[in-house]
């Protein structure tokens, strides 16, 4: 089972959208990205997720969310009223995935992000590195767990 971590800015959807329907899978689509949309394409079923906030007041690892649904043509590439829309992609040749996620928790709290700039072993995680932009990438085994501790003891 692989460790993502998928950046969302919280007013289009945060862990909240995920833990207020639990059982309801939420359509992570409208990556526009080459790099983030190979690492859709990547994600399997039971994938487990890290949701990371972005471009708001309190900035970092929010909760987990599962895969549910691995990589299938991202439906808003097709629909012309979409913001996500995409001239160039057609159904015998989609540019864009998308995937089906579902809430599992939400952290104890919030690990920041300049938090995480200053843990020992994050320092190869693309997340804290200057200009790092993706939105969505892989995480090994050691730098999810990493991440996990900083929430506190269960």
């Amino acid at each position: 089972m692989a460790k993502w971590l998928v950046k969302t800015e919280p007013d289009e959807c945060s862990i909240d959208d995920f833990a207020h329907r639990p059982e309801k899978p939420i359509t992570w689509d409208g990556v526009r990205n080459y790099q983030a949309r190979n690492f859709l394409a990547a994600m399997a079923e039971g994938d487990e997720v890290f949701i990371y906030h972005s471009s708001c007041r309190h900035i970092g690892v929010a909760g987990v969310v599962r895969v549910v649904r691995a990589a299938y043509p991202d439906p808003a590439q097709f629909d012309p009223d979409s913001p996500y829309y995409d001239p160039k992609s057609t159904a015998e040749k989609p540019r864009w995935q998308a995937v089906d996620m579902q809430f599992q928790r939400k952290l104890k709290r919030l690990v920041a992000l300049d938090e995480l700039k200053n843990i020992a072993g994050l320092e190869g995680l693309p997340l804290v590195k200057r200009g790092n932009r993706l939105s969505v990438m892989p995480l090994s085994d050691e730098h999810w767990q990493t991440i996990l501790q900083q929430q506190g003891p269960d």
